[in-house]
């Protein structure tokens, strides 16, 4: 056999091996990319407990904990919050509803004036929500109005209260502040949801189990009480964690 012929048999076996490994590499690479996971853990994370929260006008028995669980039985409506104010911070915390279109939210920079005299079956009036709702309650809306909830998700709705303001990042719900999520990631009733939000300088942004969806700039008032809510249905939060910022 020639020099030549063993030169090209030499350079097509290189070859066949070389896209061998290639295939072997693209095979083993994920599916889908890392979600990004932040768990409150690391440097200046602390959890949040029923120490840090005073009522402001549920029930004695409308809130209650177990170590890091905080158990909501959603009646009457109205909220908890913290003992003191933040500005700058980074927020985790999972919740999970007990019954099929059940409400609730979380309270960003909620403050004194939004909440003074605040009656039961009351929300603060300053401050901006990131809502906390289950899928059912898209659909009792539809059945109950026959129209389709255009001016709501399910999935992570952020958006001014009362007297608040706030440049939603797009999609925006209609003639609305109100920003909808970019995906539809939040799971239905009985399981436990993932929050991630980050609010500086007046911007807030939300990661629902692990990927970022909603938020907005430019919020007024950017400094307040953190407030957990209870709006009628009973809801559980646990592993709340918060990290303040400069």
């Amino acid at each position: 056999m020639g020099i030549a012929k063993l030169s090209r048999m030499f350079q097509r076996a290189i070859v066949a091996v070389l896209t061998l490994c290639v295939s072997v590499t693209f095979a083993e690479e994920p599916a889908t990319t890392p979600k990004a996971f932040v768990d409150g853990e690391g440097l200046g994370w602390r959890s949040l407990g029923e120490k840090d929260f005073v009522n402001v006008n549920c029930d004695p028995g409308t809130w209650s904990w177990k170590d890091d669980l905080a158990q909501c039985t959603g009646k009457p409506v109205g909220v908890i919050r913290s003992t003191k104010e933040f500005t700058n911070l980074e927020l985790v915390a999972q919740w999970r509803h007990l019954k099929s279109g059940g409400n609730s939210g979380i309270f960003l920079w909620a403050t004194e004036e939004g909440m003074k005299d605040l009656k039961p079956n009351s929300l603060p009036s300053v401050g901006i929500e990131v809502q906390v709702l289950d899928h059912g309650y898209a659909e009792q809306y539809e059945k109950s109005t026959g129209k389709k909830p255009d001016w709501f998700t399910t999935h992570g709705d952020v958006f001014p209260v009362g007297k608040s303001t706030m440049n939603p990042f797009p999609p925006i719900a209609p003639k609305s502040q109100r920003s909808f999520p970019r995906k539809n990631l939040s799971k239905g009733v009985g399981e436990w949801n993932h929050y991630y939000v980050r609010a500086i300088n007046g911007e807030v942004r939300l990661w629902v189990n692990g990927e970022e969806v909603s938020g907005g700039s430019n919020c007024n008032p950017k400094s307040g009480f953190l407030c957990l809510e209870s709006e009628g249905s009973p809801v559980e939060f646990k592993n709340l964690r918060i990290r303040e910022l400069p």
